[in-house]
């Protein structure tokens, strides 16, 4: 891994691959573990966790279900504070075992507006699988089960993150130089 330009920024390497890659098969097994029996229904959050819900799906061998929602909060490297809906859901949550997939949780902020609206639709349970989180940078509560990665409250990009709609090809993580 060497560094790479992004837009107008430089990112150096971060998380290889194979670390990725082995920590995803570990909470594969853990939500096998947890979900055995119970058909969860994964709801992927776009654009961000796209690459780590198929590899996180892959990894588990329970029989389960995925859909996506887009919601948004951000606009280059820093949140906006708003949290946009651009598609919704159409399946019905009522009963059913819910893991949401995120690519991040730092501020919360995303999370903490969506989460209201999914318990009023009564899910038997709701829990949080991330790839990371950044825990300084917390500031709403915001309660993740399956986490990736713990890192600093540094910009990254790759496996998914992007800067500005690119970077997200990036097979390994990269922070901000």
């Amino acid at each position: 891994m060497s560094q790479v330009q992004v837009h107008d920024k430089t990112f150096v390497p971060f998380i290889g691959k194979e670390k990725i890659a082995a920590r995803i098969q570990e909470l594969g097994r853990q939500i096998d573990a947890d979900y055995a029996g119970k058909n969860p229904l994964f709801l992927a959050i776009l654009n961000g966790s796209f690459i780590f819900a198929a590899d996180l799906f892959r990894a588990i061998t329970a029989e389960a279900e995925i859909s996506f929602i887009k919601l948004a909060s951000y606009k280059g490297t820093t949140s906006t504070g708003n949290v946009i809906t651009a598609i919704g859901m159409e399946e019905k949550l009522n009963g059913r075992h819910i893991v949401i997939v995120e690519d991040i949780v730092d501020t919360g902020k995303t999370l903490s507006s969506f989460l209201p609206d999914l318990q009023q639709r009564q899910p038997a349970s709701l829990k949080i699988a991330t790839f990371l989180t950044k825990p300084e940078a917390l500031q709403h509560d915001v309660k993740t089960d399956y986490v990736g990665f713990e890192i600093e409250n540094k910009f990254v990009v790759g496996y998914g993150l992007d800067y500005d709609g690119h970077g997200r090809n990036l097979p390994e993580l990269y922070q901000l130089a």
